[in-house]
């Protein structure tokens, strides 16, 4: 427990509740602690925090086109790395075919998000279909491959040194967001019996970085059965049912899906936008300086942000404050969307991130001044 320093104030021209009913005229910024599970406060300020002319140094928010990322690789540890720190590594991965190896991960879970493709991942517990939208959880340590039916392009997140869980429900009950009964596990079934052979077989473990490979003289997924409470699973996003208001815009925290110590991910899917006239209809603009923000975007129109498509990615290191672009601000005033139809997988990190070479071949420089001020607009 925290013993934050707590002393709920107001001063000057102020809200007397969060991102409801803002003085005319006014952006509101939250600046934050713990992300969005701390303490926070509310500035009103009379220029959109966001309204900057130029930007000099590497802290500057930085946009990355994935799809540009046209490598195949027959393994993840071939993987394109994005981003990363001492507890995480992104990847993006493009694979097609089937595997002809297994892999371990020695170094943390690994949770596959896959934005393109379907096919059959086998195990050391049996046998899951995948597909498009799939979010599959890896345990560390355990082997596995891919038959794809389509070719796959798929997120990875590793939770390094760590593993990843579900968050606390609360309030809201343990069915909240997503209901336990929808994750699905591997089956020791048909497809998987079948794959089961007196071949040799290699196994390529990645510990601390570093690649080992192990054959044997037979496939390693041989289990004839299981029990317990540790498995991989698979989650679709078309399951999750997120948190909504009409009357409050909820902070990213409560459409978390997984977490480590370090590492947040979120899932952002479509959702009716607030209709009270005195709520905020989107994100507000924020400094939650204790984590860096990574989004990846999957299908849809992200509502808060201008020219960026399916295949993005959007990184916001902490220690600045952002928000929405100055076009969807307004169309958000006006209450012209009545819902969204985005997909978004959002990482946030509480160590800074370092931008791999393959993520920098293909940035878009013009991000940053995305959200310069038009000469005929404001805000």
């Amino acid at each position: 427990m925290k013993n934050w320093i707590a002393f709920p104030h107001i001063e000057g021209t102020a809200s007397r509740q969060a991102h409801v009913r803002l003085p005319e005229g006014t952006y509101e910024r939250e600046i934050g602690r713990e992300g969005f599970f701390g303490p926070a406060t509310q500035m009103h300020h009379r220029h959109p925090p966001t309204g900057w002319v130029d930007w000099e140094g590497p802290l500057r928010p930085r946009a990355f086109d994935l799809s540009r990322i046209e490598e195949v690789a027959t393994s993840p540890w071939n993987a394109a790395p994005v981003l990363g720190n001492a507890s995480t590594q992104i990847r993006y991965w493009r694979t097609s075919g089937r595997m002809d190896h297994l892999v371990r991960n020695g170094d943390g879970d690994d949770l596959i998000f896959f934005h393109e493709g379907s096919g059959d991942l086998f195990c050391d517990y049996g046998h899951l279909a995948f597909r498009e939208g799939d979010y599959v959880l890896m345990p560390r340590g355990t082997a596995w491959r891919l038959e794809c039916t389509a070719p796959v392009a798929a997120l990875m997140i590793e939770a390094t040194g760590e593993w990843f869980r579900l968050p606390e429900k609360g309030i809201v009950g343990a069915h909240a967001i997503f209901d336990p009964m929808v994750l699905d596990i591997p089956a020791i079934d048909e497809p998987f019996k079948a794959q089961q052979s007196e071949d040799e077989w290699r196994v390529v473990i990645k510990r601390r970085g570093a690649l080992s490979t192990v054959t044997f003289p037979f496939n390693p997924l041989d289990a004839v059965g299981w029990h317990g409470n540790l498995a991989p699973v698979r989650l679709n996003w078309r399951d999750i049912r997120p948190l909504t208001s009409a009357r409050y815009h909820l902070p990213p925290s409560a459409h978390t899906s997984f977490l480590a110590s370090r590492v947040v991910v979120c899932t952002f899917t479509p959702r009716p936008i607030e209709s009270d006239p005195e709520a905020l209809k989107l994100p507000y603009y924020h400094a939650n300086d204790d984590f860096d923000e990574f989004i990846f975007y999957h299908r849809g129109e992200f509502f808060s942000r201008d020219n960026i498509h399916p295949g993005m990615v959007t990184y916001h290191p902490g220690g600045f404050a952002h928000g929405p672009h100055p076009k969807a601000y307004r169309t958000a005033q006006q209450y012209a969307r009545k819902e969204t139809d985005e997909v978004a997988v959002m990482v946030d990190t509480r160590d800074a991130l370092d931008v791999h070479p393959e993520a920098a071949a293909v940035e878009w420089p013009g991000y940053v001044d995305s959200w310069k001020p038009k000469p005929d607009a404001q805000g």
